[in-house]
């Protein structure tokens, strides 16, 4: 059987590109997001201004809170206590420990030199002085031999530098060969200017020779609650935010390598289903002659995998340059580290070639089940007109699947508030989509029924005549009708849940929004000093810090936040009109000081905590709070945050200044001329509108549906691939049916015509399929992230969706029309098919 297997290769070319076209498109996709995946589990940053220390001692980024079971990230800077130097030089093996400070001193001229460090940490690059001596003065600096000649700066010119954001003036003492972007000052000024005197951002350990470095680990664990890093995760010190970003990739990586190759599997399936079924007639005679039906499954397996070997070869060429491209884009749209270091080795291969090929496989048993069952009598009668629908397996999987969306769908409804709607809405997609395939003939004969008749009515001898073909074919239209429903549903709901959630997050934030204007900092930070100055300008009736990070709420323990903890905003006090966007329902803000907070409203009823109560917190940077309440205020669910005094988040912040101030202004009054000439007044500050403000605020999720766009739209082309392989195929199967009907009388334009109104048929009865399961997710989205059940977001896009989807079937229809319609249609009335 696979010697015939290896002949029947040669008379049915078209359908076998088609499946050879979709495995390699399948294990390309499949092996890119393998690629992304095995980056975002290394994670590896390879170390630089560190990369002399054998080992690097870090702050632990990460917090259990008491009864939990997963810990919480620390997104910002957890610092060491210099008294740990000491205990790390006693353990054995260790030949120093050197506590390098870490914080932003930007250039003033074009932002380089983006980091500021102590001098005695320049020894764990190592840096080595090329002219000049170190700092030993608060106003004198060390520059890296990059920067020097970026700003063209010599031993003895003065720089400016952004220092706790001030313009600060120094004088270049030395210029240093190491690696770019680091700016060094004697040990006293890097301390006062990190603002953490007797801390250290991370300490090198320098180990003698011959000394085992894993007992080393061991015992600097034992000293303190740290992280010790080794080889390459000694670059994690140099960029905690890689960390951070580990746990995205992974996700999206995962969610949509997932997706991917089940799409694929039903790709892959569909195309070689929709060969076997052009070939009943073929099978007849191959069991009318005393094939086994075992014979013919192993034919049919045989030629998938004689189709699917050389396409997973193939396909692993774009899948390598596919997976960098998306590492770059995600790199470059802050999704993932820049500083991380791609990785795709050999088990990205495995996974994109063996989803391939296990997903030809299946398809193909698939495929072949019906074939090597059937009766050749009735196989012979099939091949003419294919009357049933879909047998009791298909019938019990499109059943779970769409019971499954209907699940999803409720869960989303009745138990996700705001953001979180998106984990189950995502996948009931999915589970719609299949279903609905599955389950194609009964979905597609169903539409067809209410179509029908109004097109009828309006159309001519050739669209009438397509209309009751269309209709009596309704079963194995189904295998056009499908992929269009798969294109439309999947891009045009995922691209829905993402425009209103982006909306849905910023009317949340702007319902109390006062601000008219925003001072943003270009370089670190603002000048705690602005706040005052500010607030003395004509016209400003109110002006706050506003300062976002992440904490944890320890005590109660039944806080309503995941274990990412919760997201936390610093304002300074204010009035009821203050300039921040928060609505106090009892308490006031104006005692907003030292160590209080505000809560939601639901947060305070779920743990019942009211004003003048005290909860316990574990800020960013691991610090460890104890907060009295002065005040609650409205939030919409799933928009909660937690409202501290803007002084006391900032100080526990990485760069430990607030970056933007909000000002509002007296009624009538013009406050952008005062505020304009103020930041003239100091360099590093920029004048917004309150558009900057909400930007940043939904940043995050902007950028969650820039990705989302992007890999969407990957799954999407894959998906009209399909569309092009079935259409295409199925068309070109009609040859012999097109020669006959050009033998009673039917002209080629005539033909055309009727086609025409087929593609029109094909494509509307898919968007109409593909909308509803759009709809069937998005509604239940739509209300529960806002407060309306309509989607929103802009009606081109959907448009556009409709209109790709349309133009696909037609070319997919008539062009290889076209090209059968040039053969004589006595030629064609005789070939088999």
């Amino acid at each position: 059987m696979m010697r015939l297997a290896v002949r029947t290769l040669r008379f049915r070319k078209n359908g076998f590109i088609a499946t050879f076209v979709a495995v390699v498109f399948g294990t390309a996709i499949v092996m890119a997001c393998g690629g992304l995946l095995e980056t975002g589990i290394r994670s590896n940053v390879p170390p630089q201004r560190l990369a002399a220390a054998d080992l690097v001692v870090t702050g632990k980024q990460t917090h259990l809170r008491p009864g939990a079971e997963d810990a919480t990230p620390l997104t910002e800077q957890v610092d060491l206590d210099a008294s740990l130097l000491p205990k790390i030089r006693s353990v054995a093996g260790v030949k120093d420990a050197i506590g390098s400070l870490t914080f932003p001193a930007p250039l003033l001229a074009n932002g380089a030199g983006g980091q500021g460090h102590d001098w005695s940490s320049a020894r764990l690059a190592p840096y080595k002085l090329q002219s000049g001596t170190a700092p030993a003065r608060a106003n004198e600096v060390v520059l890296d031999a990059s920067t020097a000649a970026a700003v063209h700066a010599k031993v003895g010119s003065k720089v400016t530098l952004l220092a706790q954001g001030r313009p600060t003036p120094f004088v270049v003492r030395g210029i240093a060969q190491g690696p770019a972007g680091h700016t060094f000052f004697s040990n006293d000024e890097a301390s006062r200017l990190s603002g953490r005197p007797g801390t250290y951002a991370a300490i090198g350990v320098l180990v003698a020779p011959g000394t085992d470095l894993k007992e080393v680990k061991k015992h600097l664990k034992a000293i303190g609650d740290v992280t010790v890093m080794s080889g390459v995760d000694r670059g994690s010190a140099e960029h905690p935010d890689a960390a951070t970003f580990q746990t995205a990739l992974i996700s999206i990586a995962g969610s949509f390598g997932g997706i991917a190759a089940m799409t694929m599997m039903f790709v892959v399936a569909s195309t070689l289903a929709l060969s076997a079924q052009h070939r009943e007639r073929e099978f007849a005679l191959l069991r009318g002659i005393g094939t086994t039906p075992g014979q013919v499954r192993r034919m049919i397996l045989g030629e998938a995998m004689l189709v699917s070997l050389p396409a997973v070869v193939v396909g692993t060429v774009p899948g390598l340059w596919l997976g960098r491209f998306l590492f770059d884009r995600l790199a470059a749209n802050g999704v993932a580290s820049a500083a991380v270091e791609y990785r795709q080795g050999l088990i990205p291969f495995a996974a994109g070639a063996g989803a391939a090929v296990l997903a030809a496989i299946g398809a193909a048993l698939i495929a072949a089940r019906k074939s090597a069952k059937i009766r050749p009598v009735e196989a012979l009668l099939e091949a003419g007109l294919q009357r049933k629908w879909f047998g009791w397996v298909r019938l019990v999987f499109g059943l779970l699947f769409t019971g499954g969306g209907l699940a999803l769908v409720i869960v989303t409804v009745a138990v996700m508030t705001g953001p979180l709607a998106g984990a189950t809405a995502g996948p009931a997609v999915l589970c719609w989509a299949i279903g609905i395939a599955l389950l194609g003939p009964f979905w597609t004969k169903a539409v067809l029924a209410v179509l029908r008749w109004p097109l009828y009515a309006v159309s001519r001898v050739n669209g009438r005549l397509a209309i009751l073909n269309v209709t009596a074919r309704s079963v194995a239209m189904s295998a056009a009708v499908m992929p269009v429903m798969l294109a439309v549903g999947i891009s045009t709901s995922n691209i829905y849940m993402q425009t209103t959630q982006v909306h849905a997050s910023e009317k949340a934030f702007t319902k109390e929004l006062r601000a008219d204007a925003v001072l943003v900092s270009t370089a670190g930070g603002l000048d705690p000093a602005l706040l005052g100055e500010v607030r003395k300008q004509p016209g400003v009736a109110s002006a706050s810090a506003y300062v976002t990070s992440t904490g944890v709420i320890d005590e109660p323990r039944n806080a309503p936040f995941d274990e990412d903890g919760a997201p936390l905003r610093g304002i300074s006090a204010q009035g009821n009109d203050g300039a921040a966007p928060v609505k106090v329902t009892s308490g006031s803000l104006e005692g907003l000081a030292g160590t209080t907070v505000a809560l939601p409203d639901y947060v305070a009823s779920k743990i019942g905590r009211g004003v003048g109560s005290t909860i316990k917190m574990t800020l960013g940077d691991g610090a460890h709070v104890d907060l009295r309440v002065v005040a609650t205020f409205a939030a919409d669910r799933g928009y909660e945050s937690i409202v501290l005094p803007a002084e006391l988040l900032a100080t526990h912040t990485t760069d430990r200044l607030a970056k933007q101030l909000l000002v509002r202004a007296k009624t009538g009054a013009e406050i952008n001329g005062p505020l304009q000439a103020l930041a003239a007044r100091h360099p590093g500050v920029q004048v917004s509108d309150r558009d900057a403000l909400i930007a940043g605020n939904s940043a995050d999720l902007k950028t969650q549906a820039w990705v989302n766009y992007l890999l969407v739209g990957m799954l999407i082309a894959y998906t009209a691939v399909s569309i092009v392989n079935t259409l295409a195929s199925a068309t070109v199967r009609r040859r012999r049916e097109l020669g006959l009907q050009r033998l009673t009388g039917s002209t080629r334009g005539q033909v055309l015509r009727m086609l025409t109104t087929e593609s029109f048929l094909v494509a509307l009865a898919g968007i109409i399929l593909g909308t509803l399961v759009a709809l069937a997710t998005l509604i239940p989205f739509s209300a529960t992230v806002s407060t309306s059940a309509v989607p929103s977001g802009p009606l081109w896009i959907y448009l556009v969706i409709i209109g790709v989807a349309a133009t696909l079937t037609f070319s997919s229809i008539l062009l290889p029309a076209v090209a059968t319609l040039r053969t004589r249609p006595a030629e064609a009335a005789a070939r088999a098919d």
